[in-house]
């Protein structure tokens, strides 16, 4: 395995697992208080709407292009570039009593009042009630997601791992809810693809560091609990920076190169990974350590044969 450096020594973490779980703690509450104060902001995708794309034969101030809508009755909209200076994609939340196309031509014709060479390229209309059931059907993928993480985890470890697994998981995925509560930024599909990327990657982390505590479990049985979890962090850290150095790195790319459709799906994933290596070392594993696991959770007690003396 190639291992980036070698601590000599086993950092102390479960010495500080009092302070790291209250800071956890904090967090997971603001991000609690960010969406029950402020909601996430629902896109099109889950509130229904109609979602333009625009192209202007020369480039286009997005600015200018916003303030002219908003100036009309399409005042809670959304504009951004969309891959070149020339093209805006428009998106428009249901109005009473409008059809997609009805609305696509008033937006048109007000566009083409500031600019008579504005073109529409692409027109996409989702009904309230798709918009509600992508919604529902979101929500109960996050939620069979987690089911399935809680049973692998306890058919390959135990049901302690399984709860601070999926504690953890849970940690990630509400803190990210909460930053885009918080910030006010667009919820969409691709950002709860994000999410559902996210706890897998997540757990993938989790598991590294159960798999060597359990090693250490078997081998270290004279050792106390607190050094054995101290130990199974400190020899997977020198994997665990180049395995989200190197997936940060890629993610940063999309989140600064790749253009507006995957700006909100880059940041959700490079929140995602920040939360998810502190919470696979300082939220996971002081959780397995407090619900009190032991070598007998592992190392099964050798019974003496029968009729040998004792």
């Amino acid at each position: 395995m190639i291992e980036l450096f070698k601590l000599r020594k086993s950092i102390p973490f479960m010495r500080y697992g009092r302070v790291t779980t209250f800071i956890s703690l904090a967090t997971f509450l603001l991000a609690v208080w960010a969406l029950a104060g402020k909601g996430l902001n629902l896109g099109v995708d889950f509130t229904g709407g109609a979602m333009l794309e625009v192209a202007y034969p020369n480039t286009v101030q997005i600015d200018q292009v916003r303030t002219v809508l908003e100036k009309t009755s399409f005042s809670e909209l959304s504009v951004q570039s969309y891959g070149s200076s020339r093209t805006v994609l428009i998106r428009v939340p249901n109005k009473a009593g409008l059809t997609g196309p009805q609305v696509s031509e008033r937006v048109m014709a007000v566009l083409k009042t500031h600019n008579a060479g504005a073109e529409l390229k692409r027109l996409d209309y989702v009904g309230p009630q798709v918009g509600n059931e992508l919604y529902e059907n979101g929500a109960l993928a996050l939620l069979v997601v987690c089911l399935g993480i809680m049973g692998y985890l306890t058919l390959r470890f135990q049901w302690k791992f399984a709860l601070a697994g999926i504690v953890a998981n849970m940690h990630d995925v509400v803190i990210i809810l909460g930053c885009f509560a918080f910030f006010g930024w667009e919820f969409n599909l691709t950002v709860l693809a994000g999410i559902l990327a996210i706890l897998g990657y997540s757990v993938n982390e989790s598991v590294i560091v159960f798999d060597r505590i359990r090693e250490n479990f078997r081998k270290m049985r004279q050792t106390e609990t607190a050094e054995i979890i101290d130990s199974a962090i400190t020899t997977t850290m020198s994997r665990t920076v180049i395995t989200h150095a190197m997936t940060q790195l890629m993610v940063l790319s999309m989140l600064f190169l790749g253009g507006p459709a995957l700006h909100y799906f880059a940041l959700a994933l490079t929140i995602g990974i920040l939360f998810g290596i502190y919470s696979s070392v300082l939220v996971a594993s002081p959780i397995v350590y407090y619900l009190g696991v032991t070598q007998a959770d592992f190392v099964k007690a050798v019974k003496p044969e029968s009729g040998a003396m004792v």
